[in-house]
């Protein structure tokens, strides 16, 4: 954490001891890494969560004391944690403003206390305590320090005669891992940092210009430079302003808005202070958040420019195409070459000192204020950065557009695409499959003498005949391909074109020698994207009909090397190749030449091989799992997984695997028996096919079919088995979300009791990652379900673990933890350990939760727990602002949390007490409000809730006045028998008063209740006939008085 603070965090330049961290959007992942390390620390880590700081972190918190509630001494300026040294210290201790903090433990449960102020806290915290690895573990083992390396960390720490130093050794290295995770996550953030340059900038403002003006359909009034000089570098922001990477200022005058002053930066556009009223002068200081480019920032400034903008779309996308479609002038080496040599010396210095330095590395992106400087663009460069945009799962369609010919410019392919994305080339979005930028060879770098060598090569397969080309081939396939500085050679001096145009001869051998070459540097990310950008896929998915398999072969493993980001696999699909590919895997099935069957088989099953390989990476997009199923694939691929060649079955299962996702391929994978031989590869020996195996199960397992499927074929006792081999987390992932999905089903549970693996499960609540413990969690949930489980886990010590996790922020990971421990909560003993782990508050603040999923099944939770409790009444009051908050639930627009909550006040109600409060705060108006719906599972819980609300007061009168008893008749014409019970219960509890009476016999009340009175339900007999008992006593009082 020290070397990560010192060099990656960005610090304002004032002087020592008032330096405060600047408000960049790098500081602030950094904040949410160490935050989301701390606050996990304290379930994840609880021995060392306990450990005593050498000296305690002190920092002002803008903290009420009121917000400490059970664990602190809380006074009214003055808070102690009732946890303490082996002094009698507290670990926590607020004077307010000033906090210190002694352990690990209390610094994540102070997070979880500040809420929505956390990030405030943190940064306040890291600002007053600079080195806080020194404050921990003493200043010997100062991180900031060049002596960093783990072995110098371990050994100073174990040389310690302190009885706690094996804790202290643990919490060390886990600051070292933290320090490195964000050192990891601060390059990863840099590398994908907007970097605009002063031509981008300057097409976009006069493309804008182009569409601005007066009248309504202008996307702005007007849009001008603040100042009219231009520098040679394509800059107009003055040379002391340019070192810090600002291009130009641009006055922007929308059509809702005020005028804007905007600063457009290397590292993207954003607001500045605007011009002063004396002078005139630009006040730089920025004032709203860094966007991608001005389009971006404009469409969140502006309304009207947000929709004038999506109405000129199409005529913004062809002045855009029929501008860059003019020749443009390539760049010339000699400009390229004029930024000044200290600059480019001073960089290489940097880098050279600490590769991760990322503070003074940022430095060698931005602008150099020199007025020699020229701005170059490099087509091929810039198109780069756009294939940054991956996609990583297949759940959604894919832009298509016409493709293009090689020799255009790259920027035209994105023509028909959104308009910010032609805007702003040099921009990328963060997604999960995000290659790095791509970055050349200096010229005065050190480079091996390979690399001149493969230069040298590349120059004959350009000017030599057939032989001399063959011979170069044979002789650059010796040097190590895998080694990138022999993959830039190739590409650097234009030997990606050579290979490429030496695909399109009729020279096999030439074709065979430049796709194995291909094949090996294809593994480089921008080797890819230069194939893709000079039209390599469509020549490659043409040798797929080549009657040579060598060249199918390998022609199918290039392509399964470029395919792995979404332009390269629109462009397979484009060309025909997906059906291609998927009659690659029939090759196996027939053989030319029977004569010599063993060696035309081997070479058939590689060529399906291949072609599995190819297939399992295009699959990553929705499109082509569709081109695959259309095309006939799945009959082939579950043929091909009936072979015994592990090598074959990898790529087959993970193509499987990708498109199980889609129901439609779910129910063609169980109408072709596919789960049968998935279950028996899951025997396999190969690591990563049992992975594969088991995540196709896991996708499948959905469907109760197949989940019975697994089971009759013996898939239950393999996957069990999988579980006790925990070091390959990737394969123990797969397993337990596979276990999770197959528990659905009661019979599989039963099978997995006899296998022991539910006390397999317990044991993976600890120290798991996320990941896997979602799955395992979510595992326990279903198979808790069943009274011989819940004591089963309860034995096993399954309890703690499980509320432990309720202090997580992964989401799904709540779910279904929140579901687990509500499914334990249903035995009292369970229960009794659930609430004497302060588990039950825990539930009642996931209610505060945003996602909606996470309050529900927080309040399913609940409903056992308020039913199980020793003193639920006194419990439930016990938490301050609980009844208020659950009430207020019942305005979420949400289907499944407002049935949950309903659930939850039936079971509240119970308590005349809290009857009470809830009524005070409007809990009555706010069920009425809920009556008119359709959906039968809020309609039973809601049904239930008034049933017990009308036991107060004058609630039942207050039902009748908030209209809410002629929507309830409605809900017997249900089919569901659940909401019949509750329906009449309700309708019973509402009918004591006599207005409501006559409300239900208007709407037809007494003859739905007629038919109910003979229902073999007892409860709902009894409910029906007592409402109509008391609606007949009206009608008789009221007889009876017309004629006294």
């Amino acid at each position: 954490m020290g070397v990560a603070l010192t060099r990656s965090a960005q610090w304002t330049a004032a002087g020592y001891g008032t330096r405060t961290l600047e408000i960049t959007p790098l500081n602030e992942v950094i904040l949410k890494e160490i935050m989301m390390f701390v606050e996990s620390f304290i379930y994840k880590h609880p021995q060392e969560a306990k450990y005593v700081f050498v000296e305690p972190l002190e920092w002002k918190t803008n903290l009420d004391p009121s917000a400490f509630e059970s664990g602190y001494i809380v006074s009214e300026t003055t808070v102690k944690s009732e946890e303490v040294d082996k002094d009698g210290q507290p670990l926590l201790f607020l004077s307010v403003p000033h906090i210190k903090i002694r352990s690990l433990g209390q610094l994540s449960r102070l997070l979880l206390i500040a809420k929505d102020r956390k990030l405030k806290e943190a940064q306040a915290c890291i600002e007053a305590n600079r080195d806080p690895v020194t404050k921990i573990l003493g200043l010997e083992y100062n991180m900031v320090k060049e002596d960093t390396s783990t072995v110098n960390i371990l050994d100073k720490i174990t040389k310690d005669e302190d009885p706690e130093s094996e804790i202290k050794m643990n919490v060390g290295m886990l600051l070292k891992q933290l320090d490195l995770h964000l050192l990891n996550h601060s390059l990863k953030h840099i590398s994908l940092q907007i970097c605009l340059n002063p031509t981008t900038v300057k097409n976009d403002i006069e493309l804008l210009k182009h569409f601005s003006g007066k009248g309504e359909q202008t996307v702005l009034e007007s849009i001008d430079y603040t100042s009219d000089y231009e520098f040679s570098n394509g800059c107009r922001a003055p040379p002391w302003r340019q070192i810090h990477g600002e291009i130009c200022y641009v006055l922007v005058k929308p059509h809702d808005v005020e005028t804007l002053c905007v600063t457009c930066s290397a590292e993207g556009v954003f607001l500045n202070g605007g011009k002063t009223e004396d002078e005139g002068e630009i006040n730089y200081e920025r004032k709203s958040e860094i966007y991608k480019d001005l389009v971006t920032f404009l469409k969140e400034k502006s309304a009207k420019f947000s929709e004038n903008m999506s109405k000129q779309d199409i005529r913004f996308t062809e002045e855009w195409k029929k501008e860059n479609e003019e020749p443009k002038e390539v760049p010339k080496k000699e400009e390229a070459d004029a930024l000044p040599k200290a600059f480019l010396a001073s960089s290489k210095n940097i880098l050279e000192k600490n590769q991760i330095n990322f503070g003074k590395t940022q430095m060698t992106k931005r602008l150099e204020p020199s007025l020699n400087w020229k701005a170059t663009v490099d087509f091929k460069d810039k198109n780069l950065l756009r294939d940054t945009q991956e996609e990583k799962h297949g759940g959604r369609l894919e832009r298509s557009g016409p493709p293009v010919s090689p020799g255009r410019a790259p920027l035209v392919r994105k023509s028909a695409e959104k308009i910010e994305e032609i805007l702003s080339d040099s921009s990328s979005e963060n997604e999960e499959d995000e290659e790095p930028p791509d970055h050349r060879q200096e010229a005065n770098a050190d480079l091996p003498s390979e690399y001149w060598q493969i230069q040298k090569l590349v120059k004959y397969l350009k000017g030599g005949n057939q032989t001399a080309t063959v011979i170069a081939l044979c002789s650059m396939k010796d040097f190590n391909l895998a080694q990138e500085t022999c993959q830039l050679a190739i590409r650097d001096v234009g030997g990606l074109e050579v290979l490429i145009n030496l695909l399109d001869t009729d020279e096999v051998k030439c074709k065979i020698g430049s796709l194995k070459i291909l094949k090996e540097i294809s593994h480089n990310p921008q080797i890819r994207r230069n194939i893709v950008d000079l039209g390599g896929l469509p020549i490659m998915v043409n040798i797929l009909d080549s009657p040579h398999k060598s060249l199918k072969c390998l022609a199918a493993e290039t392509i399964a090397n470029v395919a792995k980001f979404r332009r390269a696999r629109r462009a397979v699909r484009h060309h025909g190749g997906i059906t291609k590919l998927v009659a690659l895997l029939d090759c196996a099935q027939s053989s030319a030449e029977p004569a010599q069957s063993s060696l035309y088989d081997a070479r058939d099953v590689e060529v399906a091989r291949c072609g599995a390989l190819a297939l399992w990476s295009c699959s990553k997009s929705y499109a082509n799992k569709e081109a695959i199923r259309k095309a006939g694939g799945i009959p082939l691929l579950a043929h091909l997984l009936k072979t015994s060649h592990e090598n074959m079955l990898i790529p087959v299962v993970g193509t499987l695997q990708e498109c199980a996702s889609e129901e439609n391929y779910r129910a063609a994978i169980k109408a072709e028996r596919i789960i049968e031989n998935l279950v028996k590869n899951l025997n396999s020996e190969n690591e990563q096919l049992q992975e594969h195996c088991a995540m196709a199960i896991y996708q499948c397992a959905e469907d109760k079919e197949t989940r019975d499927l697994v089971r009759l074929h013996g898939g239950l006792k393999p996957l069990a088995s999988l579980l006790n081999n925990t070091d390959n987390k990737e394969r123990l992932a797969a397993v337990t979300g596979a276990i999770w999905k197959c528990s659905i089903s009661k019979e599989n549970v039963t099978k997995f009791r006899e296998y022991k693996a539910i006390e397999t499960l317990v044991g993976l609540l600890t120290d798991q990652p996320e990941e896997v413990l979602v799955n395992v969690v979510g595992a326990l949930g279903e198979c808790c379900q069943e009274y011989e489980n819940r004591v089963l886990v309860r034995k096993c010590g399954g309890i703690q673990p499980l509320v432990n996790l309720l202090v997580g922020i992964n989401q799904t990971l709540l779910v279904n933890v929140t579901k687990a421990v509500g499914a334990c909560a249903v035995e009292p003993e369970s229960m009794m350990i659930i609430d004497r782990l302060d588990g039950v508050r825990l539930l009642w603040s996931l209610l505060k939760n945003p996602h909606p999923d996470v309050k529900a099944s927080a309040a399913w939770a609940l409903c056992p727990c308020i039913q199980n409790a020793k003193d639920a009444g006194e419990m439930v009051r016990c938490f301050v602002g609980g009844l208020e908050l659950i009430v207020n639930l019942l305005k979420s627009d949400n289907k499944e949390v407002l049935a949950s909550v309903c659930a939850a006040i039936t079971n509240i109600a119970k308590d005349q007490e809290n009857l009470a409060v809830i009524t005070d705060h409007g809990v009555v108006p706010l069920l009425s409000k809920l009556a008119n719906t359709n959906n039968d599972k809020l309609r039973r819980h809601l049904a239930e809730a008034i049933s017990r609300c009308c036991m107060w007061g004058r609630n039942r009168v207050a039902f009748g006045e908030y209209k809410a008893v002629a929507p309830l008749v409605r809900y017997l014409k249900s089919n569901d028998a659940n909401v019949h019970r509750a329906t009449a219960q309700a309708l019973y509890q509402l009918s004591e008063d006599a207005d409501n009476c006559i409300t239900m016999h208007e709407n037809g009340a007494v003859k739905l209740l007629l038919g109910m009175v003979g229902s073999p339900d007892q409860d709902l007999q009894e409910a029906a006939a007592g409402c109509i008992s008391n609606i007949r006593r009206l009608a008789l009082a009221t007889e009876k008085a017309r004629y006294t």
